[in-house]
């Protein structure tokens, strides 16, 4: 609970380190913010042809390794001390890293993780989750008799 906590601190301050430079630096900023805020999860378009065949809650697996690149804190925690460091200052580029961290840290702090390669959120319970031998029918229908059970 303590981690989650400490997510949605960060979330809430990259949110507002955004929002600040998208107001002390104009449209441009503020809309690569609101787009990297956004931008990780449209991942799922890579592989939009496949959903419909995926069990409720997994990610086609072409498209994990790209959402799982999105939603790694080191990456653009590593692009702002670049930025930082480095001879380029453009504020719209930090205003685009800081949303980007919003999102990963909201992302934690409502409990989504990286995914597995088979597409199923690897700190989730793996309710859904079948075994490659199963085939994707068994493994569905025994989630859907478990949505229905009376405990």
């Amino acid at each position: 609970m303590a981690r989650r906590t400490a997510w949605l601190a960060g979330a809430l301050f990259w949110t507002a380190f955004a929002v600040l430079e998208g107001v002390n630096h104009g449209w441009l900023a503020g809309a690569l913010a609101l787009l990297f805020l956004l931008l990780p999860d449209l991942t799922f378009l890579i592989a939009l042809d496949e959903a419909p065949r995926m069990a409720k809650g997994q990610l086609p697996p072409r498209a994990v390794p790209y959402y799982n690149a999105l939603h790694r804190a080191a990456v653009p925690l590593v692009l702002l001390v670049a930025y930082a460091a480095g001879p380029v200052a453009w504020p719209p580029a930090f205003a685009a890293l800081c949303g980007w961290l919003a999102h990963i840290s909201y992302d934690r702090a409502f409990g989504y993780g990286l995914r597995t390669k088979e597409g199923f959120q690897r700190d989730s319970q793996r309710r859904y989750r079948q075994d490659s031998r199963q085939g994707f029918r068994q493994g569905f229908r025994q989630g859907f008799r478990q949505d229905f059970q009376r405990d």
